[in-house]
């Protein structure tokens, strides 16, 4: 058997726990559920915010402000050196043909392209925003950088 010939990867699929089969299968009697109480009923599920008597954290622990985080604007980061491999020189980077060659993983956030890594193609890159170091390292390439407006859903 070679790597290229496995189809999953492998210990993705586990064999599921038989249960109720008999004292030698470590998992007889009560299934791996104990005896009596909650847990051993069907329909339980034990919320992480229980500490059984004691005050929890969250309530013991003062609220107070205003957090901006679900607010913020989170961008899919794309490296120079991962232009540099992934196209050819003259080419027209967008976000679509980030997505097509698998640099991003959807379009729902705005691209924004860091200078990690170096580039010496001539590209011609379109994104929502540029570090500095990318605007720099594209240049200098001979490529150009265009800043796209981001769509209604991402600001």
């Amino acid at each position: 058997m070679n790597i290229s010939e496995i189809t999953k990867l492998a210990g993705s699929d586990r064999k599921r726990r038989r249960v109720g089969r008999g004292r030698g299968s470590g998992n007889g009697k009560t299934c791996g559920r104990g005896h009596k109480g909650a847990g051993q009923r069907s329909g339980w599920g034990q919320l992480g915010m229980k500490e059984g008597g004691q005050m929890p954290t969250f309530r013991r622990l003062p609220k107070r402000g205003f957090t901006n985080a679900q607010f913020t604007t989170r961008y899919s980061i794309v490296n120079v050196a991962s232009l540099e491999e992934r196209f050819e020189a003259g080419a027209h980077v967008t976000p679509q043909s980030l997505l097509e060659v698998g640099l991003i993983r959807n379009l729902r956030h705005p691209v924004k392209i860091l200078g990690n890594g170096t580039i010496s193609k001539k590209l011609v890159v379109d994104a929502a925003k540029f570090s500095k170091t990318a605007l720099e390292k594209i240049g200098a390439a001979g490529g150009e950088t265009r800043v796209i407006a981001r769509s209604a859903g991402d600001e």
